[in-house]
């Protein structure tokens, strides 16, 4: 595992370009027609949750990162 030292703004400015990309991966989502491409691209959707919680001081439920419980969009 790695550990970043960030200050507030720092964590700010990076939950707010994780915030973006969720927006453009939701977008992305719901236009793939392709399943495979689709699941890769929900994973990469829940690793970016956990780091914007993780960023929040958040728990993130594990079942989540494994991919058994859907989040809301």
């Amino acid at each position: 595992m790695v550990e970043l030292d960030l200050d507030a703004e720092e964590r700010e400015l990076l939950a707010d370009i994780i915030e973006t990309l969720l927006a453009d991966l939701r977008m992305e989502i719901g236009r793939t027609d392709r399943k495979d491409f689709r699941e890769g691209l929900k994973k990469r959707k829940r690793i970016l949750q956990k780091t914007l919680a993780g960023l929040r001081g958040e728990k993130f439920p594990e079942a989540v990162v494994a991919g058994e419980e859907a989040l809301p969009a």
